[in-house]
């Protein structure tokens, strides 16, 4: 999990250009989006959504394009179940495997609903790895 301190976050009145300057310096595709307490009011859309909206930016902030409602989980949710989430993948009609997963991003909330953290597909890939690389020390 990538950890309160480290994330990057915005707030609703943050301005849509603002947001995006912010989402290309940071090399990022998404922000969660708090209030004052850092209590998580929803999730902007990912870069290439806000990317066809650019020509109608003037004037937006980011309450204007966040995802309402998002999913969230507790500090307490198990590793594999986050994971499971995260790695869900989307099947067609005749069953073919989309490489497209329904979440890249799952932030953390403690019981008041405030934002402590954010778990991304790379956090779980790199959970596995070194899971894995302890494994094979032992061996």
């Amino acid at each position: 999990m990538t950890g309160k301190e480290d994330l990057h976050v915005v707030k609703p009145t943050t301005t849509v250009d603002k947001a995006l300057e912010a989402l290309v310096e940071h090399r990022i595709i998404g922000f969660p989006v708090i209030n004052d307490d850092w209590k998580l009011s929803s999730i902007l859309q990912t870069f290439n959504e806000v990317q066809k909206l650019l020509n109608k930016t003037n004037g937006l902030v980011v309450s204007d394009l966040m995802t309402p409602a998002p999913l969230v989980v507790r500090e307490t949710t198990n590793l594999k179940d986050a994971a499971r989430l995260l790695l869900e993948t989307k099947y067609r009609k005749n069953f073919k495997l989309l490489l497209e997963t329904k979440y890249r991003r799952l932030p953390v909330v403690d019981v008041e609903g405030k934002l402590v953290g954010i778990i991304t597909r790379g956090n779980i890939v790199r959970a596995a790895l070194q899971i894995k690389r302890e494994i094979k020390g032992k061996a």
